[in-house]
């Protein structure tokens, strides 16, 4: 695997290393202890998935607070789709800072989502699924984002207006 860097700190794209044949490919997607020497959290207690019919869909901006804080790694395994974090670590030089990664069934990319990041992602095809796996569990008094629109962030949706739950609509705008 391949870790780039990012403009934040702790946070990566990843890229699998094909070994490539007659039949396809074979590639490892996870590896506790290729984890552990690039001083990442190697920890994974939950995996999820989530299938969105159409596109546009947004969902986000999302994380769990302090206890539960969780690292977040994701992949699209079907479809496409444009995916963004924000830094929300107070004393980090890129706060309030976001970032986005186009992932796709097509090129096997991941994000390595560090603790303190707000996450959320558009669908930019129909049916597109995105896997992921967390190094805490699901905690529903933990569990809160912010607004996908939020004028500080000024993040550049790719299809406005968007696809939206009630929940994430519901979202306050961030303060400080």
């Amino acid at each position: 695997m391949k870790f780039i860097k990012t403009k934040f700190k702790d946070a990566f794209i990843i890229e699998i290393d094909k070994i490539n044949d007659s039949r396809g490919f074979f590639s490892r997607s996870w590896d506790t202890n290729i984890f552990k020497e690039n001083n990442l959290n190697e920890k994974i207690v939950q995996c999820n998935i989530s299938f969105n019919k159409k596109k546009g869909t947004l969902r986000g901006m999302h994380f769990q607070k302090f206890p539960h804080n969780e690292v977040k790694l994701i992949r699209c395994t079907k479809g496409k789709i444009f995916d963004v974090i924000i830094d929300l670590r107070e004393k980090s030089k890129t706060y309030k800072k976001w970032n986005s990664v186009e992932l796709s069934e097509n090129n096997y990319k991941m994000l390595y989502v560090p603790e303190g990041f707000a996450h959320g992602f558009q669908t930019l095809e129909e049916n597109t699924e995105v896997f992921y796996q967390m190094s805490e569990f699901y905690e529903p008094e933990s569990s809160t984002g912010i607004r996908w629109d939020d004028n500080i962030f000024k993040i550049n949706w790719p299809i406005v207006p968007p696809i939206i739950s009630k929940k994430d609509l519901s979202y306050k705008l961030f303060m400080d």
